[in-house]
């Protein structure tokens, strides 16, 4: 487990971090997301022991980050935004010469270069000059070294950056693969990026959580939608006058049927069937409302 509590952080006169606290659970995937600016990298810096806190408490696996650095250091794998790759040597070479900087064994070694190069899908690339490789292939090296030695937690600040569509679906699929055996956060300002591969997420502005929740959490509402076969007289009054009922919108939907979004603070669904089958109206389709992440950040964003 990933445990954060009350992180401060600040470069002068900027507060970079406030009161920043949340864990990740074994098996997660976390997405920890929010604009450029928002203390993401920062946060990750001191997860990873590169960076330290003004105040508040970092423990991986139960050990503190200050306290027994090296000893967490061991147990992460980090793929930074930009990662410090060596353009002259080999694939293989590269590797070699990180197990030698993470002091796996020789007699392991091999083993666990081979196993990285399959699972990033550099078989055919192992032999050749990263300094050749393409953008996509130099972050598939970036991966295998954050990947090496198995760690118990993967954190990937932003592992998609810079990369063509074809490369992002690969890296995701890659990421996804790799969570049947690691823990992972994954830092992005994209919000596609988090809703495809993460199963909760973070919200960070300002230096602020503004969120934490599942994806499906952050998508539930109380509203209601109704779609009709045609459109029923006085139905937007009718709805209007349920016990709970905030606001009525009507508007026709992408197939032009008309359509009723129903704002509730409560579970609404249940009495909107019953009134439309007290009327008869001629239901098409009754659901419970959903927003995106897109505007739960934008939200969050401009409430701040």
């Amino acid at each position: 487990m990933i445990k954060v509590e009350n992180l401060t952080k600040s470069y002068g006169a900027v507060q970079a971090l406030r009161q920043v606290s949340f864990e990740v659970k074994p098996g997660e995937i976390v997405g920890l997301l929010g604009p450029n600016g928002a203390g993401k990298t920062t946060t990750i810096k001191i997860l990873t022991g590169y960076l330290h806190p003004d105040g508040g408490t970092v423990t991986i696996d139960g050990l503190d980050i200050l306290t027994h650095t090296q000893e967490v250091q061991a147990q992460i794998g980090y793929l930074p935004e930009n990662t410090p790759l060596y353009g002259d040597l080999s694939v293989q070479s590269y590797l070699k010469l990180m197990a030698d900087l993470r002091n796996i064994p020789p007699e392991r070694q091999n083993a666990l270069i081979s196993e990285a190069i399959h699972v990033t899908g550099l078989t055919e690339h192992r032999a050749r000059q990263i300094g050749h490789l393409s953008k996509g292939l130099r972050q598939r090296v970036g991966l295998a070294q954050a990947i090496l030695h198995q760690p118990k937690f993967l954190i990937l600040d932003e592992p998609t950056v810079g990369l063509d569509p074809t490369q992002i679906v690969e890296i995701r699929r890659l990421i996804r693969r790799l969570a049947s055996r690691s823990t992972i956060l994954f830092s992005s300002h994209i919000l596609s990026e988090v809703e495809a591969v993460c199963d909760r997420v973070i919200i960070l502005i300002n230096g602020e959580v503004k969120a934490d929740a599942q994806l499906d959490e952050l998508a539930a509402t109380n509203n209601a939608i109704l779609v009709l076969q045609k459109q029923a007289n006085g139905a937007e009054q009718r709805l209007a006058q349920l016990e709970g009922v905030e606001k009525v919108e009507f508007f026709l939907n992408a197939d032009g049927w008309p359509t009723y979004r129903i704002v509730s603070g409560q579970d609404i669904c249940p009495a909107v069937y019953d009134l439309a089958r007290q009327e008869g109206w001629p239901l098409r389709e009754l659901r419970r409302d959903v927003v995106t992440l897109e505007t739960v950040f934008n939200r969050l964003a401009t409430a701040n």
